[in-house]
């Protein structure tokens, strides 16, 4: 089964029957992507990895510091409410649910604007997941370029993961990789929130799981692993990616989506298509 697939059979599913994790679904999520991370740690090497991040590493700070700077800008000039333009930028420039959750924990934000933020973050991600693989074909990007661009342009590590799982091997390799690089940039940008928002108190979100993601690719470098586990282990791990882009799908809804409202819509729109052109732009030109 695709990516896209698995996406919208869970859309489906929410269409004719109702959602079995409605209370606990964006938490079962987390923790299924969390754990493929880790498995697909199992099925890279070492040098590869450090190579694939510091190579993106300009990349991923000029499109974070500029898609931060555009989300000032628009939030200002759409009038919108603080704390749900700064989620919303949050999720974009950084890694989509969990740039969020740790914002809103830090500006103690209210339920209704996480839902309206997360809700917008899910559902421009569910678009590129089903439209991206298509570009980078047309565009003719090698995946080497896809996993980059994956992983940049797209908010969500499951949409980030799962375009780049639907366009190879390679690409899902170095999508992680920069993916999780880009995670890291939650503990700046908390720390630059707690300034700006003059928050005391705040919850800092460290991703403690990037450590295990390290520990796994650190075993399957050294042969610790045999080399069967490790080829089960990263199978497994893609299967789960696949379930949790179901179990992504079953979290929208039409009732939900006509609920956010235009300008909100609008705001994470803009911001969305700016770091999927700068980041784009970017890698045609430089790699």
């Amino acid at each position: 089964m695709s990516s896209p697939i698995a996406l919208l059979l869970g859309f489906s599913f929410t269409l004719f029957f109702k959602s079995p994790l409605v209370k606990y679904g964006n938490k079962v999520i987390q923790y299924l992507l969390k754990i493929a991370i880790v498995g697909l740690g199992f099925g890279m090497l070492v040098v590869e990895t450090i190579e694939a991040g510091k190579s993106s590493l300009l990349l991923v700070f000029l499109a974070i510091a500029l898609t931060l700077a555009l989300g000032y800008v628009l939030g200002r000039l759409f009038k919108m409410d603080r704390h749900l333009s700064h989620l919303i930028t949050s999720g974009t420039a950084i890694c989509g649910g969990s740039a969020i959750a740790t914002m809103s924990a830090i500006i103690n934000a209210k339920g209704q604007t996480i839902s309206i933020a997360l809700g917008i973050v899910f559902l421009l991600n569910s678009l590129a997941l089903l439209i991206f693989p298509s570009l980078g074909n047309l565009l003719n990007l090698t995946q080497n370029q896809f996993g980059m661009w994956s992983a940049v342009a797209n908010n969500d590590t499951s949409s980030a993961l799962g375009a780049a799982l639907t366009y190879g091997d390679e690409s899902l390799e170095i999508a992680t990789t920069v993916k999780l690089s880009r995670t890291l940039w939650i503990i700046p940008l908390a720390i630059l929130t707690m300034i700006f928002f003059k928050t005391k108190g705040g919850k800092l979100t460290i991703p403690y799981f990037i450590l295990l993601f390290v520990g796994a690719i650190a075993l399957n470098s050294f042969g610790i692993v045999p080399t069967e586990i490790s080829n089960t282990t990263v199978l497994i791990a893609k299967r789960l990616l696949l379930l949790a882009l179901f179990l992504v799908g079953t979290t929208l809804s039409i009732k939900n989506i006509k609920s956010i409202g235009f300008k909100p819509i609008a705001f994470g729109a803009l911001s969305w298509l700016f770091i999927a052109a700068f980041s784009l732009t970017y890698i045609l030109f430089r790699f």
